[in-house]
Protein backbone atom coordinates (compact mmCIF):
# COMPACT_ATOMS: atom_id res chain seq x y z
CA UNK A 1 0.00 0.00 0.00
CA UNK A 2 1.38 3.76 -0.84
CA UNK A 3 0.72 6.19 1.95
CA UNK A 4 0.99 9.62 1.24
CA UNK A 5 1.01 12.32 4.21
CA UNK A 6 -0.22 16.06 4.12
CA UNK A 7 1.71 17.51 6.68
CA UNK A 8 5.76 16.61 7.65
CA UNK A 9 5.25 16.69 11.87
CA UNK A 10 4.85 14.04 14.41
CA UNK A 11 2.56 11.64 12.61
CA UNK A 12 4.53 11.88 9.89
CA UNK A 13 7.81 10.96 11.56
CA UNK A 14 6.29 8.24 13.52
CA UNK A 15 4.42 6.58 10.17
CA UNK A 16 8.05 6.85 8.54
CA UNK A 17 9.56 4.99 11.19
CA UNK A 18 7.34 2.21 11.80
CA UNK A 19 7.00 1.71 7.94
CA UNK A 20 10.90 1.33 7.95
CA UNK A 21 10.60 -1.34 10.77
CA UNK A 22 7.89 -3.07 8.76
CA UNK A 23 5.50 -2.78 11.54
CA UNK A 24 2.76 -1.96 9.33
CA UNK A 25 2.96 -4.77 6.91
CA UNK A 26 3.54 -4.30 3.44
CA UNK A 27 3.17 -0.27 3.74
CA UNK A 28 5.13 2.30 1.86
CA UNK A 29 4.87 6.18 2.64
CA UNK A 30 5.82 7.60 -0.94
CA UNK A 31 5.58 11.31 -0.22
CA UNK A 32 5.26 13.95 2.34
CA UNK A 33 3.82 16.98 1.39
CA UNK A 34 4.98 20.84 3.60
CA UNK A 35 3.99 24.13 3.09
CA UNK A 36 6.92 25.03 0.83
CA UNK A 37 10.08 23.29 -0.64
CA UNK A 38 11.82 25.17 2.28
CA UNK A 39 10.05 23.11 5.08
CA UNK A 40 11.60 21.16 7.71
CA UNK A 41 9.73 17.96 6.54
CA UNK A 42 12.42 17.57 3.30
CA UNK A 43 14.86 16.82 5.85
CA UNK A 44 12.70 13.88 6.58
CA UNK A 45 11.67 13.00 3.54
CA UNK A 46 14.78 12.93 1.83
CA UNK A 47 16.77 10.68 4.78
CA UNK A 48 13.88 8.34 4.51
CA UNK A 49 13.81 8.15 1.17
CA UNK A 50 10.38 9.21 0.00
CA UNK A 51 9.50 12.47 -2.09
CA UNK A 52 8.70 15.32 -0.61
CA UNK A 53 6.10 18.42 -2.51
CA UNK A 54 4.69 21.19 -1.54
CA UNK A 55 1.47 21.32 -3.55
CA UNK A 56 -1.64 18.95 -3.96
CA UNK A 57 -0.76 17.58 -7.42
CA UNK A 58 2.79 16.84 -6.44
CA UNK A 59 1.05 14.39 -3.67
CA UNK A 60 -1.26 12.86 -6.11
CA UNK A 61 1.15 12.22 -8.92
CA UNK A 62 3.27 9.85 -6.69
CA UNK A 63 0.47 7.01 -6.98
CA UNK A 64 -0.89 7.08 -3.54
CA UNK A 65 -3.46 4.58 -2.54
CA UNK A 66 -4.15 6.40 1.48
CA UNK A 67 -3.23 9.75 1.78
CA UNK A 68 -3.67 10.71 5.67
CA UNK A 69 -4.64 14.85 6.17
CA UNK A 70 -2.03 15.41 9.37
CA UNK A 71 -1.65 19.32 8.43
CA UNK A 72 -4.68 21.14 10.31
CA UNK A 73 -8.47 22.75 9.32
CA UNK A 74 -7.55 24.56 6.46
CA UNK A 75 -5.84 21.63 4.03
CA UNK A 76 -8.96 19.21 4.96
CA UNK A 77 -10.54 22.68 3.35
CA UNK A 78 -8.18 22.95 0.65
CA UNK A 79 -7.28 19.31 -0.18
CA UNK A 80 -9.56 16.78 0.74
CA UNK A 81 -11.71 17.30 -1.84
CA UNK A 82 -9.44 16.86 -4.89
CA UNK A 83 -8.15 13.68 -2.52
CA UNK A 84 -11.54 12.09 -2.69
CA UNK A 85 -12.39 12.81 -6.48
CA UNK A 86 -9.48 10.49 -7.32
CA UNK A 87 -11.25 7.99 -5.74
CA UNK A 88 -8.74 7.19 -2.92
CA UNK A 89 -8.59 6.93 0.82
CA UNK A 90 -8.79 9.84 3.03
CA UNK A 91 -7.59 9.70 6.60
CA UNK A 92 -8.79 12.91 8.19
CA UNK A 93 -7.16 13.64 11.60
CA UNK A 94 -8.19 17.48 11.32
CA UNK A 95 -11.70 16.39 11.67
CA UNK A 96 -13.10 19.14 13.25
CA UNK A 97 -12.84 20.99 10.05
CA UNK A 98 -16.11 18.55 9.30
CA UNK A 99 -17.96 21.16 11.76
CA UNK A 100 -18.85 23.18 8.69
CA UNK A 101 -21.83 21.32 7.35
CA UNK A 102 -21.21 22.22 3.60
CA UNK A 103 -17.61 21.49 3.51
CA UNK A 104 -18.64 17.71 5.25
CA UNK A 105 -21.41 17.68 3.09
CA UNK A 106 -19.16 18.18 -0.32
CA UNK A 107 -16.27 15.76 1.04
CA UNK A 108 -19.34 13.09 1.75
CA UNK A 109 -20.33 13.40 -1.98
CA UNK A 110 -17.01 13.58 -3.82
CA UNK A 111 -16.45 9.91 -1.45
CA UNK A 112 -19.29 8.62 -2.64
CA UNK A 113 -19.25 9.70 -6.15
CA UNK A 114 -15.92 8.97 -7.05
CA UNK A 115 -15.78 5.49 -4.61
CA UNK A 116 -13.34 6.97 -2.49
CA UNK A 117 -13.12 6.62 1.29
CA UNK A 118 -13.56 9.42 4.12
CA UNK A 119 -12.35 7.88 7.21
CA UNK A 120 -11.81 9.67 10.39
CA UNK A 121 -10.44 7.42 13.00
CA UNK A 122 -10.86 7.60 16.76
CA UNK A 123 -7.61 10.07 17.38
CA UNK A 124 -6.55 10.49 20.89
CA UNK A 125 -9.97 8.99 22.34
CA UNK A 126 -11.56 5.78 22.20
CA UNK A 127 -15.16 4.01 22.53
CA UNK A 128 -16.39 5.50 19.38
CA UNK A 129 -17.47 1.70 18.21
CA UNK A 130 -19.49 1.86 20.78
CA UNK A 131 -20.69 5.13 20.80
CA UNK A 132 -21.94 4.69 16.65
CA UNK A 133 -24.09 1.90 18.14
CA UNK A 134 -25.26 3.81 20.63
CA UNK A 135 -26.56 6.46 18.70
CA UNK A 136 -28.96 3.56 16.26
CA UNK A 137 -30.57 3.07 19.76
CA UNK A 138 -30.53 6.39 20.72
CA UNK A 139 -28.26 8.54 22.64
CA UNK A 140 -29.52 11.29 25.01
CA UNK A 141 -26.28 12.92 26.10
CA UNK A 142 -23.05 13.17 25.13
CA UNK A 143 -20.31 15.38 26.39
CA UNK A 144 -16.09 15.74 26.76
CA UNK A 145 -13.79 17.30 28.82
CA UNK A 146 -10.34 17.95 27.16
CA UNK A 147 -7.94 19.10 30.32
CA UNK A 148 -4.37 19.56 29.33
CA UNK A 149 -0.97 21.08 31.32
CA UNK A 150 -1.65 24.87 30.44
CA UNK A 151 1.41 24.78 28.07
CA UNK A 152 -0.82 22.49 25.74
CA UNK A 153 -2.88 25.86 24.85
CA UNK A 154 -0.59 28.35 24.70
CA UNK A 155 -0.80 30.40 21.65
CA UNK A 156 -4.28 30.08 20.71
CA UNK A 157 -6.13 33.39 19.62
CA UNK A 158 -8.91 31.97 21.58
CA UNK A 159 -7.21 31.71 24.79
CA UNK A 160 -5.39 34.94 24.24
CA UNK A 161 -8.38 36.96 24.08
CA UNK A 162 -9.46 35.64 27.08
CA UNK A 163 -6.62 37.08 28.71
CA UNK A 164 -5.64 34.25 30.93
CA UNK A 165 -2.24 33.94 32.33
CA UNK A 166 -1.50 30.51 31.15
CA UNK A 167 2.04 30.08 32.80
CA UNK A 168 0.55 31.72 36.03
CA UNK A 169 -2.34 29.37 36.81
CA UNK A 170 -2.05 27.71 40.11
CA UNK A 171 -5.63 25.39 39.89
CA UNK A 172 -7.74 23.86 37.07
CA UNK A 173 -9.26 26.72 34.83
CA UNK A 174 -12.38 26.35 32.28
CA UNK A 175 -11.45 28.33 29.47
CA UNK A 176 -14.39 26.89 27.17
CA UNK A 177 -17.81 25.06 27.69
CA UNK A 178 -20.37 24.81 25.10
CA UNK A 179 -20.77 22.66 21.92
CA UNK A 180 -18.44 21.14 19.86
CA UNK A 181 -19.37 23.14 16.71
CA UNK A 182 -18.11 26.11 18.61
CA UNK A 183 -14.93 25.02 20.31
CA UNK A 184 -13.83 23.33 17.72
CA UNK A 185 -13.00 26.75 15.66
CA UNK A 186 -11.72 28.66 19.22
CA UNK A 187 -9.17 25.26 19.25
CA UNK A 188 -8.74 23.95 15.90
CA UNK A 189 -5.57 22.09 16.52
CA UNK A 190 -6.40 20.53 19.80
CA UNK A 191 -9.89 19.59 20.40
CA UNK A 192 -10.48 17.16 16.94
CA UNK A 193 -10.85 13.98 19.04
CA UNK A 194 -14.57 16.20 20.38
CA UNK A 195 -15.15 16.59 16.45
CA UNK A 196 -14.58 12.60 16.40
CA UNK A 197 -17.27 12.45 19.26
CA UNK A 198 -19.48 14.41 17.73
CA UNK A 199 -19.28 12.52 14.12
CA UNK A 200 -19.86 9.02 15.73
CA UNK A 201 -22.94 9.97 17.98
CA UNK A 202 -25.28 12.92 18.23
CA UNK A 203 -23.54 15.65 16.06
CA UNK A 204 -21.62 19.02 16.54
CA UNK A 205 -24.55 21.09 18.54
CA UNK A 206 -25.40 18.20 20.85
CA UNK A 207 -22.33 17.47 22.20
CA UNK A 208 -20.74 19.55 24.47
CA UNK A 209 -17.40 20.30 24.87
CA UNK A 210 -15.69 21.44 28.03
CA UNK A 211 -11.63 23.21 27.44
CA UNK A 212 -9.70 23.15 30.86
CA UNK A 213 -6.32 23.71 31.44
CA UNK A 214 -5.26 22.25 34.58
CA UNK A 215 -1.72 23.05 36.08
CA UNK A 216 -1.38 19.77 38.03
CA UNK A 217 -1.35 17.52 35.28
CA UNK A 218 1.42 15.85 33.65
CA UNK A 219 -0.57 14.39 30.60
CA UNK A 220 -3.79 15.20 28.54
CA UNK A 221 -6.76 13.94 30.32
CA UNK A 222 -9.88 13.70 28.72
CA UNK A 223 -13.36 12.17 30.46
CA UNK A 224 -16.36 11.28 28.29
CA UNK A 225 -19.77 10.78 29.19
CA UNK A 226 -22.46 9.22 27.19
CA UNK A 227 -26.22 8.46 27.95
CA UNK A 228 -28.39 6.38 26.05
CA UNK A 229 -31.56 4.24 25.26
CA UNK A 230 -28.96 1.07 25.31
CA UNK A 231 -26.09 1.99 27.54
CA UNK A 232 -24.17 4.42 29.44
CA UNK A 233 -20.23 4.94 29.04
CA UNK A 234 -17.76 6.82 31.06
CA UNK A 235 -14.18 6.84 29.95
CA UNK A 236 -11.25 8.98 31.43
CA UNK A 237 -8.04 8.61 28.85
CA UNK A 238 -4.44 10.37 30.06
CA UNK A 239 -2.35 10.03 27.37
CA UNK A 240 1.59 10.98 26.89
CA UNK A 241 2.07 13.77 24.70
CA UNK A 242 4.35 13.46 22.26
CA UNK A 243 7.47 14.82 23.41
CA UNK A 244 7.65 17.32 20.37
CA UNK A 245 4.37 18.77 20.45
CA UNK A 246 2.52 19.12 23.55
CA UNK A 247 -0.60 19.69 21.64
CA UNK A 248 -0.48 16.20 20.52
CA UNK A 249 -1.19 12.86 22.17
CA UNK A 250 0.63 9.82 21.23
CA UNK A 251 -2.43 7.96 21.07
CA UNK A 252 -3.85 10.22 18.13
CA UNK A 253 -0.60 9.68 16.20
CA UNK A 254 -1.38 5.93 16.43
CA UNK A 255 -4.65 6.14 15.41
CA UNK A 256 -3.64 7.33 12.21
CA UNK A 257 -1.10 4.38 12.14
CA UNK A 258 -4.22 1.89 12.54
CA UNK A 259 -6.17 3.61 10.09
CA UNK A 260 -3.26 3.32 7.67
CA UNK A 261 -3.56 -0.20 7.90
CA UNK A 262 -7.06 -0.89 8.41
CA UNK A 263 -7.99 1.28 5.26
CA UNK A 264 -7.72 -1.15 2.60
CA UNK A 265 -7.89 -4.37 4.63
CA UNK A 266 -10.44 -6.86 4.32
CA UNK A 267 -10.44 -7.98 7.83
CA UNK A 268 -10.79 -5.26 10.69
CA UNK A 269 -11.68 -5.80 14.34
CA UNK A 270 -13.46 -3.41 16.87
CA UNK A 271 -14.56 -0.82 14.47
Amino acid sequence: MRVAIIGAGSIARIALEHTQRGTLGDVEVVALMGRSMNSRGRALAEANGCAFVADIDGLLATAPDVVVEAAGHEAVRLYAEAVLARGLALVVLSCGALADDALRGRLEGTARAADGLLYVPSGGICGLDGVKTMALAGIDEASIAVTKPPIAWKGIAYVDQLGIDLAGLREATVLYDGPVREGAGHFPANVNIAAGLALAGIGFDRTRLKVVADPALTRNTHFIEIRGKASDISIRLANVADPENPKTAWLACYSALCAIREAKSNVRYGT
